[in-house]
């Protein structure tokens, strides 16, 4: 077992030596899915993958971390620091239960200090059928002008413009312009692209190759930037189904200490979205029965962390900036979506342990191996 601070990381190259020497320590083998790129400071990129058990278990647990990059910085730890815990392992191995780690979904932003792909697009909203028609959001056409000025900082039109909005609409009708996602804006934010993204493919290689053995899979997905510093918010996971939210809120409400929200019924701090990297197991694994929640950590209030984003989208349509403003608005990302702090990371381990034993559990039940 090692203490929590050093289960974290100052960089995804930092972050990935210690995912796979814990792996090495625990005798779990791993599989690296290389990024075609090099990393920000010349690194290997990979989605790293390790399973920590028998690769035909019928009930299999997924642990995954940066599907919005700059957020590996915590899911990351997490793993780490679960890969490194002998009674949570053995807590899993006793329920027969496998544990698939997927360290890096999008290595790329990890590595660069970023929310989205290479291609930048957003991994969670690139899970669309793109042999038909995308969704429109009108309502981010209306917003991109203002989200992405000429300037940065913002003048004070923009500034006028943006506090307008939110005066008459609310920071809610902003959060849900703004982060719904969008395919017609390949510069702007919460961008869902035009076609999967090298993350899109790979994570379904990855459930072909690990998952399509198991007939219960449960998903826990790492984030941070929504809700109250610390707290680690349970989003549903999933397609709208009323039997699969019930389940998890069976597995992991805690008695109602951890509610179980839903994008469905706006209970979540989160908008309705649409093309969710957890869709793909449907179509990837059609023999299981799914159950999955994303963890949300909170960091700073929503609108720092919505100014960090504009802020990183008009860095990278602007990529002359000078050096010094190319630092500030890294150092406000990094901000915005990890806290570099004992205590916050203490809050956010014991918060994940607690998850990951209630889906070992969840898991077990006789319904679930019936």
């Amino acid at each position: 077992m090692i203490g929590v601070a050093q289960s974290f990381a100052a960089s995804y190259a930092q972050a990935r030596t210690k995912f796979l020497e814990a792996a090495a320590s625990a005798g779990v083998p791993v599989r690296s899915y290389v990024h075609p790129l090099k990393g920000c400071d010349g690194e290997e990129l990979a989605l790293d993958v390790a399973l920590d058990g028998a690769a035909d278990a019928d009930r299999l647990l997924i642990l995954s971390s940066a599907c919005h990059g700059v957020e590996g910085f915590c899911g990351s730890g997490v793993q780490v620091h679960a890969m490194h815990d002998p009674a949570w392992r053995q807590h899993a191995r006793e329920h027969g239960v496998a544990v698939l780690y997927l360290h890096a979904l999008n290595p790329h932003g990890f590595s660069h200090r970023r929310r989205v792909t290479n291609e930048n697009v957003d991994l969670n909203r690139n899970f669309q059928d793109f042999s038909g028609p995308l969704p429109a959001n009108e309502a981010y056409r209306a917003l991109h002008p203002l989200l992405l000025p000429t300037v940065w900082p913002p003048d004070a039109a923009n500034t006028a413009a943006v506090s307008s909005f939110l005066e008459h609409q609310g920071i809610d009708a902003f959060q849900a312009a703004v982060s719904r996602g969008q395919h017609e804006f390949p510069d702007g934010l919460f961008f869902g692209g035009t076609e999967p993204t090298w993350s899109n493919h790979t994570v379904r290689q990855v459930l072909r190759d690990y998952a399509r053995v198991a007939h219960h899979v449960a998903w826990i997905d790492l984030h941070t930037g929504l809700g109250p510093s610390g707290l680690g918010e349970r989003i549903y996971a999933g397609r709208d189904d009323s039997e699969a939210l019930q389940r998890a809120r069976q597995w992991w409400d805690g008695g109602g200490a951890t509610p179980i929200t839903s994008i469905y019924d706006g209970s979540s701090s989160s908008a309705f979205l649409t093309g969710l990297m957890w869709m793909a197991i449907y179509q990837e694994c059609p023999q299981a029965e799914f159950t999955g929640i994303a963890m949300e950590y909170g960091t700073q209030p929503l609108p720092q962390v919505m100014l960090a984003l504009r802020a990183d989208h008009w860095l990278h349509n602007h990529p002359q900036a000078p050096a010094s403003l190319a630092s500030q608005i890294h150092q406000k990302m990094m901000d915005a979506f990890y806290t570099d702090t004992e205590v916050w990371q203490a809050q956010v381990v014991s918060q994940a342990r607690q998850s990951l034993h209630q889906a070992v559990l969840g898991l077990s039940t006789p319904e679930a191996a019936a």
